[in-house]
């Protein structure tokens, strides 16, 4: 299996949405920005460097899109696509890429040669393309429950949990969040604690998304993540494996998302995008007017591909 992955590289031009093409000499064909995974390699990070490889722009990524599958000479082939954002950098031909053309979203579909980029172009079209986005990660391992014999609250991270918790330092930035957010247990804490200092912002305690604090009221807890959701820019919430499934399908449901499965691994983190609010929007207003879910992405592990 060859894996890949890339981006709709977009910016803002005269209130219009621009995409970058690129034109690869090689094929003679106008694609969107893509390349394979390197050793040690997530798909996010992955993403953001070729695009910088290939249009000399940096960039923050957004939704996840979709997901293309083809044969190369025989071998099954992946590349999953992101919305990213252009925030600085300039085009020079390269090695790869001879040309780049910025193009309104409109007109962008015509150049493409290939039909499954015109398929990733329409999947981000269909959506605004500045949502609001949450980085809803599960702590780090921690060792078992019944191994540890003081309050489960204070259980920490165990090796292995401290280097997952190093890798979501390393992941989470790429889509450059601003806020960080965490259920009160040492382990979700120290799990995105490192992220915090990075950002150099406060840790904000939600005791609504811990297990003990969400149970007793479930909307309580969803609304208070919605909240979160809808504050000034992007933000990382630290929660447990006995929530965050649940939230998931209820705002999956909520927004007529169809998730098949919703698996929640220690580490691992759901990508989600959401609707902005028209006007001012407040937690007694009808759930008609919340924010809806309208994208989840799994990440199921920072760590990088060996």
């Amino acid at each position: 299996m060859i894996k890949a992955a890339g981006a709709v590289l977009w910016r803002e031009a005269d209130g219009d949405v621009e995409i970058a093409l690129v034109h690869r000499r090689r094929y003679d064909d106008w694609s969107l920005p893509k390349g394979k995974l390197d050793r040690g390699e997530t798909i996010p990070a992955c993403a953001v460097r070729e695009v910088e490889e290939e249009t000399g722009f940096s960039c923050v990524l957004g939704r996840h899109l979709r997901q293309v599958s083809y044969s190369v000479r025989g071998t099954a082939k992946t590349v999953d696509y992101f919305a990213a954002e252009a925030v600085s950098g300039t085009f020079t031909v390269n090695d790869e890429v001879d040309e780049l053309r910025w193009l309104p979203l409109a007109e962008a579909p015509a150049l493409l040669t290939y039909e499954p980029d015109r398929e990733v172009l329409a999947e981000f079209a269909r959506l605004p393309a500045d949502l609001s986005l949450v980085l809803l990660v599960r702590h780090a391992k921690a060792g078992k429950r019944s191994e540890w014999d003081g309050d489960d609250d204070l259980r920490p991270l165990s090796d292995a949990g401290w280097r997952q918790a190093a890798a979501l330092r390393s992941l989470l930035p790429l889509w450059s969040p601003t806020r960080v957010h965490s259920a009160p247990r040492v382990r979700c804490v120290d799990t995105v604690r490192g992220v915090a200092e990075d950002l150099s912002v406060e840790l904000v305690e939600e005791p609504r998304l811990s297990e003990e604090g969400y149970w007793p009221d479930p909307e309580a807890g969803l609304v208070r993540l919605l909240e979160v959701a809808t504050e000034e820019g992007r933000a990382v919430v630290s929660s447990q494996g006995g929530v965050i499934p649940s939230m998931v399908q209820t705002l999956a449901e909520m927004g007529g998302l169809r998730l098949d499965e919703i698996p929640c691994k220690k580490g691992s983190t759901w990508l989600l995008a959401f609707t902005r609010p028209f006007g001012t929007w407040s937690t007694s207003d009808s759930p008609s007017r919340w924010p809806a879910l309208v994208s989840a992405y799994y990440v199921a592990s920072a760590l990088p591909r060996p």
